[in-house]
């Protein structure tokens, strides 16, 4: 089967089919060019014409780097309502940080939710106290329906509401990338070796969708595997002036586009089940997240969460809402630790090469020494020559004469028995005598290991215990026989004047 990322079906534009259907073969909708430099506020085509959220949206901060704990970041948006199922963005002013006054609907159904865990008044006899632990029970596993009332719809519980217990608080590695650095993830439901295969047809595809503007440059930044047959790429956009000049388009400006209706189902089209600007939370963002609790998370296990944090200038407590976002973390660190492992083996196969090499090049240096030694004397034997077949035909010189009487002086003192060469001698001959007692006396070495050393010295150590409690006894067994002699003793007299 051919790898199809989709194709991005236009306006009355016909899109041809073949071995790879999406990549290289995308046709975009028509409209105006996605442009950097001229912003337009007519209409939501244009990329700056578009209203742009710039608040605060979990999916847009958090990446999914490497994490500590459960996971690898704050995964795939984290949105309060599954923490990693869907991606949600919200302003500074409502939503996620502000404390919103509770609606009617809101105070209406907490009140339902207390009726059925408490006082249920569906059949008005015992067994409604035998539903209310039913419905404690569910509240507790946060799923099923609580009935408590027959003219009231039932309360749907799920994992979100307070009284559920399947829950935990873990810790993300917050990213630390600029907006300007224009850092964004696409999440595609593809393999990484089908991406990195079509790697080229997936940058001309995301060129299109930008509009085909020659101006702009996309660019991969990373892909890394996921769990789920799932592949992370980053990308960022060089926008090119025409003076020469280049910068990278902020992250936070080209996911606005890539949120966009049309461009959205084009992404989906080539197979991005989710994008993200990875971008860093600033101190105050970082601040009103932790000071508010998320929806379901009792305060206190909160307040506990944000004391036990290992590093909070780069981890933040993240929470865990059921099993299926435990095992989805399990996945992603379990990923983690592949990776890290591969990347130990790919580090330790560079060491034994480079360890290779390094015995490889030490042996050429010393083969090069014993050559350039040979070529020394060579040269120096050459030099000798010529300098003998210029000097033939001469008479000495005075300087020459100076420095052969220097070398028979030095010749002398090396000849004489008292001296170097005779020293020397001595010691030649008494190595040899040496060497040969020792052959013949040779004497054997043991060694002996430490822990096989420090086995015998507890064994001995037992042994010496056991010899002076032996002693203790042979001197109490002493002791026992002077006394019965000394009793014999005093006995024989009386025995004597007796039979006397």
């Amino acid at each position: 089967m051919a790898f199809n990322f989709g194709a991005t079906a236009g306006a009355g534009a016909a899109n041809p089919t073949g071995a790879f259907g999406g990549f290289g073969t995308t046709t975009t909708t028509a409209g105006p060019a996605f442009s950097f430099s001229a912003p337009t506020n007519t209409g939501t085509s244009g990329l700056f014409g578009a209203a742009q959220n710039k608040g605060f949206g979990f999916g847009t901060s958090f990446g999914t780097g490497t994490g500590t704990g459960f996971g690898s970041g704050l995964g795939t948006g984290l949105g309060f309502g599954g923490f990693g199922t869907q991606q949600q963005q919200t302003t500074l002013g409502s939503g996620l940080f502000s404390q919103p006054a509770q609606t009617p609907a809101q105070s209406n159904q907490l009140i339902n939710t207390a009726s059925a865990l408490s006082a249920p008044t569906l059949l008005g006899d015992e067994r409604d106290a035998i539903l209310a632990k039913w419905n404690q029970l569910q509240a507790f596993w946060g799923t099923g329906k609580g009935y408590f009332n027959n003219n009231i719809a039932p309360v749907e519980f799920t994992q979100e509401n307070p009284f559920c217990r399947f829950k935990a608080v873990g810790y993300s590695l917050m990213p630390n990338n600029k907006d300007e650095d224009g850092l964004v993830v696409l999440v595609f439901n593809r393999k990484e070796i089908d991406i990195r295969s079509q790697q080229q047809q997936l940058v001309e595809s995301l060129h299109k969708i930008l509009g085909g503007n020659q101006t702009l440059t996309v660019n991969v930044e990373g892909v890394k595997t996921m769990p789920d047959d799932q592949t992370e790429v980053i990308i960022y956009v060089v926008e090119r002036s025409p003076n020469g000049t280049s910068r990278r388009v902020p992250a936070t400006t080209l996911y606005a586009h890539f949120e966009q209706a049309n461009i959205k189902s084009s992404l989906q089209q080539l197979g991005v089940s989710l994008s993200m600007a990875r971008t860093e939370l600033s101190p105050a963002q970082v601040k009103q997240l932790l000071q508010n609790p998320p929806a379901g998370v009792d305060p206190i296990i909160w307040e506990q969460a944000k004391v036990d944090n290992p590093d909070p200038d780069k981890l933040i407590p993240v929470p865990m809402v059921g099993f299926k976002e435990l095992l989805r973390r399990l996945k992603v660190q379990d990923q983690m630790t592949k990776q890290h492992q591969t990347r130990l083996d790919i580090i330790s196969e560079d060491i034994s090469e480079l360890q290779k090499n390094q015995t490889t090049t030490m042996a050429k240096i010393a083969q090069y020494k014993r050559k350039l030694m040979a070529l020394s004397h060579r040269t120096l034997q050459v030099l000798i020559k010529q300098e003998i077949q210029r000097k033939s035909g001469y008479a000495i010189q005075a300087d020459e004469e100076q420095l052969r009487v220097q070398l028979d002086t030095i010749q002398c003192e090396l000849n004489a028995p008292t001296q170097f060469k005779g020293r020397l001698n001595e010691l030649m001959s008494q190595i040899r005598m040496q060497n040969h007692f020792g052959a013949v006396r040779a004497e054997e070495r043991y060694y002996i290991d430490a822990d096989l050393l420090r086995e015998i010295k507890q064994h001995l150590k037992q042994q010496q215990e056991g010899l002076s409690h032996l002693i203790s006894i042979i001197k109490d067994d002493l002791e026992d026989i002077k006394l019965i002699e000394h009793g014999l003793n005093e006995s024989i007299p009386i025995r004597g004047g007796v039979f006397s």
